[in-house]
């Protein structure tokens, strides 16, 4: 990825191209490592519930209920 940024003017419609300074270089690198954090727990915590739902799910059918059997009694 190129170290620059575009600022556009919408009022007289002139573009700029400008390099990064250092700070800014360094502020991207910490973004994206921490939106990489982030996108990884997401994925965990899909993970788990989607395991809650099926355990969840286990248990109904063991005790012979469904989602339908649930919405019924209101649940």
């Amino acid at each position: 990825m190129e170290n620059i940024k575009i600022e556009h003017n919408a009022q007289t419609d002139e573009i700029k191209i400008i390099e990064l300074t250092e700070d800014e270089i360094k502020q991207n690198e910490a973004d994206g490592k921490k939106m990489q954090e982030i996108q990884a727990q997401l994925k965990i915590k899909r993970q788990l519930e989607a395991e809650a739902k099926a355990r969840a799910q286990g248990k109904l059918e063991a005790l012979g209920l469904t989602a339908d059997d649930l919405k019924a009694l209101g649940l």
